[in-house]
């Protein structure tokens, strides 16, 4: 009697099990070569099917040496564009090829591969997969009613966030260091549930990552050489609320149902986000509406009405175009992070669907600002109109977004009115903040507040005067407020003339330009003393130069024609932000995404002025 089995049966020990049963006493077990590249690759990758294979060939060499059974190893291993359509059947090809030319009986666990076998003649033994009851996981004896996340290494004592909701502690939750047997025997509990019960699937397996969802639990298994050692963490929601349970439901509520929303619910990691999100998603599946949602990978806790969409093709751009197909009411986006998951966001609200959106933000308007640069300007309140900021599990802030067209706060002038973006607070209706370009800038200033120092306004404005007055001056230049429509401009006295220009042509055409009046004096008749301020002399000491950065989807600009070839030292105010070379078209680009930009954009948002240092 020869057998052939394949990966299934040799992954379930199932060959062994007869073995030991005496059914296959005295067979001659052909083991192809295809079985074990199958084998070694899994385990290569760190996933236990492959160490459970081989164990299973090393019992069946032992049934060997004792004279049991006989085992070969034959035919050819898989080559690598096999391996990698193993989902189209190439590896199985291959095995039922070795049992039909040594008229051998084809056993698996496989009822794909056993249909196709018989399909051609083959004589085929269909062993019924080893599916075990798994009610719960090993890894759920770490977790207790207060537990959040269980962390497990090797080497390492189990640790978990234990607490309530934005009070969280990461502590011991165990004495015993853990083992790398340990670990693998997790990771196998933690697999095999996945893949049997239906409770449970498999959201990511890449070489170095297998992510598992489990009933309530998300579960990362990380192996090197992708982490430096064998890792598992398991999440899970501590509490399940309903928007009762939240301040300002009555208005939620009502501002929800009146119509399809774009909604941005934001806060710190941990804050309660996707808590409330999955609160807001049974409203609105109670309330009549179809709701989907869309996270990679899949963890909110919803009820079956609500079907949840992964990635499609790796991409959330093919699942945004499937949905438009379906035309959910609300769409649930947890969580929005990247350019493109914004990008996403804002298609499929202005297609018209209702959209939820999660997003890490330390404040509620940091929420909005990650959409300037990646959505137009004038879009952004049809994109979200309302933000919802939670802290500490619950909603501490509500904004409402619109769009009027007006004069900002802090500026005079009739002809600077333009599109600003009102941010108010949903309860009082209070202004917080206005959002809207200023000399090709796009501000975030906050409306009514007091500030120790500058207003956000102030600082815009005299960074503009002191670019404007620098194009033609060629000393050290200092700007000084002296009211919302009025300043002072100080430079050298070689400077006077060329700043004012004949007839006051060149001033007058500043002042058109920025919508206030300017008052144009020598540093030497400052009433503080002669030459330019110790806060400002260090800046002129370095040769700087103030630009004025342009934010694009992409990139950060600085403008810096005339310098072509030239290494510059680029900073905010006096601090060093980095150094560059500037391009042959004269200027800087710093891709957005990257450090820098991060930390000039930040600087750009507080009003910090900008200036470039030859090197």
């Amino acid at each position: 009697m020869e057998i052939v089995p394949d990966t299934s049966v040799v992954i379930d020990g199932r060959v062994s099990e007869r073995v030991e049963d005496g059914e296959f006493t005295g067979a001659t077990v052909i083991i192809p070569e295809a079985v074990v590249g199958e084998l070694e690759s899994q385990a290569n990758d760190g996933r236990e099917t492959g160490w459970e294979g081989l164990e299973e060939l090393q019992r069946l060499v032992g049934f060997d040496d004792d004279g049991t059974i006989t085992v070969e190893y034959v035919g050819r291993r898989a080559a690598q564009s096999e391996k990698r359509d193993a989902d189209e059947g190439d590896i199985d090809a291959l095995i039922r090829d070795i049992a039909a030319d040594r008229d051998a009986t084809l056993v698996t666990s496989d009822d794909v591969q056993a249909e196709v076998a018989r399909a051609k003649g083959f004589e085929v033994e269909y062993i019924e997969p080893d599916v075990r009851e798994f009610e719960t996981l090993a890894i759920e004896e770490f977790f207790d009613d207060e537990t959040m996340s269980v962390h497990l290494k090797v080497g390492v004592k189990p640790m978990g966030k234990r607490g309530a909701i934005g009070d969280m502690a990461y502590q011991t939750i165990d004495d015993g260091a853990l083992t790398e047997a340990d670990l693998h025997e997790y990771a196998a509990d933690i697999e095999d549930g996945a893949r049997i019960s239906p409770d449970g699937f498999i959201e990511l397996d890449e070489p170095g990552m297998t992510i598992v969802q489990f009933k309530d639990y998300r579960i990362a298994v990380a192996r090197p050489p992708f982490s430096d050692g064998l890792e598992i963490t398991a999440v899970r929601p501590i509490v399940k609320t309903t928007l009762d349970d939240y301040e300002y439901a009555d208005d939620l509520r009502e501002r929800l149902l009146e119509k399809q929303r774009g909604v941005l619910i934001s806060g710190s990691p941990g804050a309660g986000k996707s808590t409330f999100a999955q609160a807001v998603a049974e409203f609105l599946n109670d309330s009549g509406f179809a709701v989907k949602t869309m996270e990679k990978p899949r963890d909110l806790q919803v009820g079956p009405e609500i079907t949840q969409y992964t990635e499609l093709g790796g991409q959330m751009s093919q699942t945004a175009d499937s949905l438009l197909m379906v035309r959910p009411d609300y769409t649930i986006y947890d969580e929005v992070r990247k350019t493109d998951d914004f990008e996403v966001f804002a298609d499929m609200r202005l297609a018209g669907v209702g959209m939820v959106g999660v997003v890490h933000a330390t404040r509620a308007i940091d929420a909005l600002q990650r959409l300037i640069g990646r959505v137009e300007l004038g879009l952004i309140p049809q994109v979200a109109d309302t933000v919802v900021y939670i802290e500490a599990g619950s909603v501490s802030k509500v904004y409402d977004v619109q769009t009027e067209v007006k004069v900002p706060e802090g500026l005079m002038e009739e002809d600077l009115a333009r599109p600003v973006i009102m941010i108010r607070d949903f309860e009082t209706g209070q202004t917080e903040y206005e959002i809207y370009t200023f000399n090709r800038q796009v501000v975030t200033v906050p409306v009514g507040g007091e500030e120790s120092d500058d207003s956000s306004v102030d600082r815009i404005a005299k960074q503009e005067i002191e670019r404007e007055i620098r194009s033609v001056a060629r000393g050290h230049v200092e700007v000084e407020l002296r009211g919302p429509n009025t300043t002072v401009v100080w430079v050298e006295d070689d400077d006077i003339s060329a700043v004012i220009g004949k007839g006051g042509g060149r001033i007058s055409d500043i002042e058109n330009r920025l919508g206030i009046d300017i008052d144009v004096r020598t540093l030497e008749d400052r009433p503080d003393g002669d030459g330019p301020s110790d806060e400002k002399s260090g800046q002129q000491n370095t040769g700087g130069m103030a630009v004025t950065p342009e934010v694009t989807s992409r990139h950060v600009v600085i403008p810096l024609e005339g310098h072509a070839g030239e290494t510059v030292e680029v900073r905010a105010d006096s601090e060093y932000l980095f150094t560059a070379t500037v391009s042959r078209g004269g200027e800087i680009q710093v891709s957005r995404g990257s450090a820098i930009a991060e930390e000039l954009e930040k600087a750009i948002d507080f009003g910090r002025t900008i200036t470039v240092v030859p090197s």
